[in-house]
């Protein structure tokens, strides 16, 4: 009995330093500290492909390794890869030796110029009716091989998207030719041609080892670049500093990392990210995403724009996707009796689940969820009413922002991820995605 009783009182007492020191780590002047400087006009908006995301890059950097954490990259904590600008030139074609509208012929291609007929080498690729485009692409895009893909006509609108969304790529060396056709494809000459320019670009990762199930990884992101600088406004103002979306997510990030770098006690791999370009079109997180195996990737805590208050007030945050798994229902649970509280995503309308850096490990089966606090669509019936005015806006600077209330919601996703890092949760066995 002495025995337990003592075991209960050092447990006790660990609880209690636990709350002491959780504050002394993360706190309002902290939150402060780094989101003034990733908000800051220095930054210039931290655009792709710009000095100012440059710059934000290094101080991520700066503050994995005052924590501690491991460079991903051997000595770096960058995780480059290449990118290719693509300028549309020409398309002609022929199936069964009619000619095709070179609008309806779409090149994913990072070459300048590709010329090709049936007997080119290309697996032929049939889109029905009743097939799905996008699960097609995703399959060729894995399998790395050049193919003809012949696309039928219902799928019109669809391509077109996909046509529009070809001016950035990641560098490759196979080709994807699509034809929008309802014939049966049995020869066929295609010419397409483009400019290309390669770049780079980096996210910025570091990596805290887990002690016992080091190939178990639990992700915690947010995006660091924004939209860079626009026209000035009445005020002379023309730097989109996103100190919001997500300088705020970012900085979580790097608050995380301090505080598990000092807690020393994580069974499974954390992994800390700092995605680029999710503003124009999530190529961050896609090729961060590529670098691990989804049965391993045990959680993701994807945290966006959690400045300002949500519709609950203060103390309150959402979850996307909060039906797709019971990472949530976890996550509450570990709460109880805190003075904080998830909930399930009230905008469901606004498709968030799909629309930031979770969403590729999450259409992979990993319970990839983003937590937000940011109000997406006007609510009577909320404590506060008004819709995110300054979300995409060059009014969305640190002035905005509530620190105090950023500090509770980083501790919130501390304390709430305790038994998922610690090993006690297998989250993959309630898994309800495909």
């Amino acid at each position: 009995m002495k025995k337990v009783l003592l075991t209960g009182c050092l447990f006790f007492i660990a609880v209690l330093s636990f709350a002491q020191n959780i504050d002394k780590i993360i706190n309002a002047k902290e939150v402060e500290r780094i989101e003034r400087v990733l908000s800051s006009d220095d930054m210039k908006g931290r655009r792709p492909f710009t000095p100012g995301i440059d710059k934000a890059a290094d101080f991520i950097a700066e503050e994995f390794k005052k924590a501690g954490l491991q460079p991903v990259n051997g000595g770096s904590y960058f995780q480059e890869f290449k990118m290719v600008k693509t300028k549309f030139i020409s398309a002609t074609g022929d199936i069964n030796g009619v000619a095709v509208d070179g609008r309806n012929i779409v090149g994913l291609t990072t070459t300048t110029s590709v010329k090709i007929d049936q007997n080119s080498g290309y697996e032929m690729v049939v889109v029905g009716p009743k097939d799905t485009l996008q699960s097609v692409l995703r399959k060729l895009q894995a399998a790395k091989k050049n193919s003809f893909v012949a696309v039928d006509t219902v799928h019109k609108s669809i391509l077109n998207r996909l046509k529009g969304s070809r001016g950035n790529m990641f560098a490759s060396d196979f080709n994807l030719m699509f034809v929008l056709t309802s014939e049966k494809v049995s020869s066929y000459k295609l010419e397409f041609t483009q400019e290309t320019t390669e770049t780079s670009l980096k996210n910025v990762v570091g990596i805290i080892p887990g002690k016992s199930r080091k190939n178990e990884y639990v992700i915690f992101s947010g995006h660091y670049d924004h939209l860079g600088v626009g026209k000035p406004n009445a005020d002379g103002d023309s730097i989109f500093n996103g100190a919001n979306d997500d300088a705020a997510g970012t900085t979580a990030v790097m608050m995380l990392a301090h505080y598990f770098a000092q807690k020393k006690d994580n069974e499974r791999t954390l992994v800390f990210a700092a995605f680029t370009a999710e503003e124009s079109g999530g190529f961050g997180a896609t090729y961060f995403s590529r670098q691990y195996q989804p049965e391993q990737v045990i959680a993701m805590f994807n945290i966006e724009m959690i400045g300002t208050d949500s519709k609950w007030g203060p103390n309150a945050a959402y979850i996307t996707g909060y039906e797709k798994s019971d990472m949530g229902k976890i996550l509450q649970k570990n709460l109880v009796g805190s003075k904080f509280t998830f909930h399930p995503d009230p905008y469901t309308k606004q498709n968030l689940f799909y629309r930031s850096d979770n969403a590729t490990l999450a259409r992979l089966g990993v319970p990839a969820h983003t937590i937000s606090t940011s109000r997406m669509e006007a609510d009577p019936e909320a404590v506060n009413k008004e819709v995110d005015k300054y979300y995409h806006t060059l009014d969305d600077e640190i002035e905005t922002l509530n620190m105090a209330s950023m500090a509770e919601i980083i501790k919130g996703i501390a304390i709430s991820s305790a038994t998922i890092i610690a090993g006690k949760i297998l989250l993959r066995e309630w898994i309800l995605l495909n």
